[in-house]
């Protein structure tokens, strides 16, 4: 399971190769329950330049956590 940091939490490559475990926390489009009440390990293996999010997970990984129609969530992260 691997993610992109954002630049918020990319910190010039500082995180690269770390792992955090990620849990959906809610909607952030407007789609409905979004979360599956799962949690997922993921290694920051890249950076997504102008993200929006603090990450971007792999497909694999965020259907883990998320309905995979949601696109975008709050999550957290540690």
């Amino acid at each position: 399971m691997i993610a992109a940091a954002g630049d918020a939490l990319w910190k010039n490559g500082a995180v690269c190769g770390k792992k955090f475990t990620v849990k959906c926390t809610g909607p952030r489009n407007g789609v409905p329950h979004p979360c599956t009440g799962k949690s997922v390990t993921v290694k920051v293996v890249d950076q997504c330049p102008g993200c929006p999010s603090t990450m971007d997970l792999s497909r694999e990984a965020f259907e883990i956590i998320a309905k995979p129609v949601a696109g975008i969530i709050n999550m957290d992260y540690k």
